[in-house]
């Protein structure tokens, strides 16, 4: 047990969550909306990852509950990792099915059947989960002798580290691998997807472009959303030295809340209305350019 920053080398017992540094009086209000946007999440069945972080989040604005056990944290952390790992490889499998319905449409329902998307669905589960379960198993290995209190208000990897009194040279390169590994590659992979596409695109018509739009649009609104606010998150951990900054608290809990809340409505709501719209645009466009 460790509650100072100079405490002797021990393991640690517990960790200090501290909500939202600065705005300590405020994150009993924070919550309500915070609380709302958890269950517009909920309701929109994007429920794992925003569970893993948010009752633990809304206990500690409403009720002070600041104490994580440490198994408890490597067990949140591994959670959080390994469904944002899952989640970038259904974001890749889903650039893949774009691919394949708009580069080769007639091969779309041989080539992704049930059997095949399910496979793919399981993959994608067993890659994420592979990927971090070394992570906890790495943070059990360290001592701790320094401050036990995290910066975020929940258990990240990046966060936890930093406060060992050891050589984390191998969490470091480790975590770099997983990122180079799952996210960069599959990043690259998607935007490879969209080239193609992109060089499909230009080769047909203005109407089966509008079309075409409409079909990926979704798609790349939620990826945007999903990994703009994890590379920030990552530049941020792995370049700033401040550890009371907010600026990674907020990028924290916009990566772990917007993307859930913003996915359904993406896929859902909008997308028939912005089809509409964009074939309406192109049609007044050619309208407009007949002589």
């Amino acid at each position: 047990m460790m509650v100072g920053p100079n405490a002797n080398e021990s393991s640690a017992t517990y960790f200090i969550l501290i909500g939202l540094p600065g705005l300590e009086e405020a994150q009993f209000w924070l919550a309500f909306p915070l609380c709302s946007l958890y269950l517009i999440a909920v309701l929109g069945i994007d429920i794992l990852i925003s569970t893993s972080s948010m009752p633990k989040m809304l206990a500690i604005f409403w009720f002070n509950s600041t104490t994580i056990q440490f198994d408890a944290c490597l067990l949140q952390m591994f959670a959080i990792h390994s469904l944002s790992g899952m989640e970038s490889t259904v974001l890749l499998a889903m650039a893949f099915d774009r691919y394949v319905a708009i580069c080769h449409p007639l091969r779309h329902a041989t080539v992704l059947t049930l059997p095949r998307v399910t496979k793919i669905g399981v993959a994608a589960v067993v890659r994420g989960a592979a990927l971090m379960a070394p992570l906890p198993v790495f943070i059990k290995q360290l001592p701790f002798c320094h401050s036990n209190i995290l910066s975020h208000s929940y258990c990240l990897h990046q966060d936890v580290m930093k406060l060992a009194c050891d050589d984390i040279r191998v969490n470091v390169i480790y975590g770099l691998i997983v990122i180079i590994s799952a996210i960069g590659l599959d990043s690259l992979l998607i935007s490879f997807s969209y080239l193609l596409i992109l060089k499909t695109v230009l080769g047909l018509t203005r109407e089966a472009q509008a079309k075409a739009f409409g079909t990926c649009v979704s798609h790349v609104c939620a990826v945007f959303i999903f990994y703009v606010p994890f590379i920030g998150l990552s530049m941020v951990h792995r370049f700033s030295k401040r550890r009371d900054s907010l600026l990674p608290v907020i990028l924290a809990n916009i990566y772990l809340l917007v993307p859930p809340v913003l996915n359904p409505i993406v896929y859902g709501v909008k997308t028939k209305e912005i089809r509409q719209r964009i074939l309406r645009l192109f049609h007044v466009a050619t309208h407009t350019s007949e002589p």
